[in-house]
C-alpha cells in the first residue's frame, strides 16, 4: 500500500487539518491515531508528529487520494461541527491532492445527508466516478 514516508506524511496532514481551527480536539487526536493503528504506525510516532510535521508526499494512485479525502473528511465532522476555515482548508487540499473540484463539493454537500456526516464510502466511490466520467 504506502511506505512508511507515505504513511508519516498523510497522517502528517491529517495533523495539520485537525489544527486548521486552532483547537486539536480529543476525538480528531483518538480517530487519527486508529488511522494510525490501521496504518502500522505507532502513537510515539503520532505524537512526534504533531510537534513537527513531515514533508508532504503526493499519493498515487487517485484511489489512494480519494480514501485520504474521505480520511479528511470525516476528521473534520468528528466533532460535527465544521469551521468556514476548515471547509476552506479541505477543499484547497482536496485540489492540491488533483481531485476534481465538482466532487469536492459535491461530497461537501451530500455529507449532510448521512448520519454523523458519514457518507458510505461506496457513495464516495460514486461520487468521484460521476466527475471523472
Amino acid at each position: 500500500m504506502h511506505n512508511k514516508e507515505e504513511k508519516l506524511s498523510l497522517l502528517s496532514e491529517m495533523i495539520q487539518f485537525a489544527k486548521a481551527d486552532k483547537d486539536f480536539k480529543e476525538q480528531e487526536y483518538h480517530f487519527i491515531l486508529a488511522v494510525a493503528s490501521q496504518l502500522g504506525i505507532s502513537k510515539e510516532e503520532i505524537d512526534e508528529l504533531n510537534k513537527n510535521a513531515v514533508e508532504k508526499k503526493n499519493l498515487h494512485p487517485e484511489s489512494q487520494r480519494i480514501l485520504q479525502f474521505h480520511r479528511l473528511v470525516l476528521l473534520m465532522n468528528i466533532d460535527q461541527e465544521a469551521s468556514p476555515t476548515e471547509i476552506h482548508q479541505i477543499k484547497e487540499i482536496g485540489l492540491h491532492m488533483g481531485l476534481r473540484p465538482e466532487a469536492i463539493d459535491t461530497v461537501l454537500e451530500r455529507m449532510h445527508d448521512y448520519p454523523n456526516k458519514v457518507i458510505p464510502p461506496q457513495e464516495l466511490i460514486s461520487i468521484f466516478a460521476r466527475f471523472y466520467n
